[in-house]
């Protein structure tokens, strides 16, 4: 009933910078940042079914079906279209979970994408992210597919130019809450908000970094590490950090020194989503 399971890619993101410029009366944070895609990350494997059954063929420890945004992205787009065909989704993960590389909105935009091709729907691009905003406010970008300066809660994106570059990725074993971070009262939610000029020009920080540091002193630990070879970041709410390098020797020689007991990995930054060409 199924067709034979074809792998796409979901590639990981990096939150370049993250400033918090104020609050919604709904509780959501305003947000600016630019998000940049590296070609590292996990892959989802997707059958078509003709029986219009969505399936999950692994559990993922820790994830219900009914919460796997993977699945929750197929049925959405299969409702919103009335679609009678079905999937088989397997997940293969590389991205770690609460890392802020954006795994599982990845994994989310991914089934949008690639279904849209498999079932033959034609979806725009639009229209695509106006679902994936459905599932979180990290999926729409994926969607868009182009490296991009966001604000709002991170759905207002516009195309950006960015130099190419490499990144040494490290990514401690902490699970970060994100909406305990969120919710900090000494996170700093005024930051002015700044023009794509500013944030060439250098003038940027992640927000949320120094309440994680605070929180979780094995994220510290890694930036202090990384930092000590240049301009460490952290990448949305941790806990995974990054340094952007010009070259790829220069990135791996970084990760060579890397101490026994931490982990990470070297990735070079996309300009485009490899599914881009998937929507119009």
């Amino acid at each position: 009933m199924a067709d034979e399971l074809k792998p796409f890619p979901a590639p990981a993101k990096l939150n370049l910078f993250l400033h918090v410029t104020g609050r919604r009366a709904d509780g959501y944070h305003l947000l600016q940042s630019v998000f940049r895609f590296v070609d590292y990350g996990d892959t989802v494997w997707l059958g078509v079914r003709q029986d219009g059954l969505i399936r999950r063929l692994e559990d993922i420890p820790g994830v219900p079906e009914k919460q796997d945004l993977t699945v929750r992205a197929a049925r959405l787009l299969q409702e919103a279209t009335a679609c009678p065909l079905g999937a088989d989704i397997r997940l293969e993960k590389r991205l770690p979970m609460g890392g802020g590389l954006g795994g599982g909105s990845s994994d989310a935009a991914t089934v949008l994408l690639a279904l849209n091709r498999l079932w033959n729907l034609g979806l725009p691009r639009q229209r695509l992210q106006a679902l994936a905003l459905q599932l979180g406010a990290d999926v729409p970008v994926f969607v868009f597919g182009q490296s991009a300066f966001a604000e709002g809660v991170g759905e207002k994106l516009v195309p950006i130019s960015l130099p190419p570059a490499w990144y040494v990725v490290l990514t401690p074993p902490v699970s970060v809450a994100t909406a305990g971070v969120f919710a900090a009262p000494e996170l700093t939610r005024n930051t002015p908000p700044i023009k794509i000029a500013d944030f060439l020009s250098g003038a940027c920080r992640n927000d949320l970094q120094p309440v994680v540091e605070e929180k979780y002193p094995g994220v510290a630990r890694y930036l202090d590490w990384l930092g000590s070879f240049g301009d460490a970041r952290m990448t949305g709410s941790g806990a995974c950090v990054f340094l952007a390098v010009e070259d790829e020797a220069g990135a791996r020689s970084i990760l060579r020194e890397l101490p026994r007991d931490m982990q990470g990995f070297v990735a070079c930054g996309l300009d485009r989503h490899p599914l881009y060409s998937f929507a119009d």
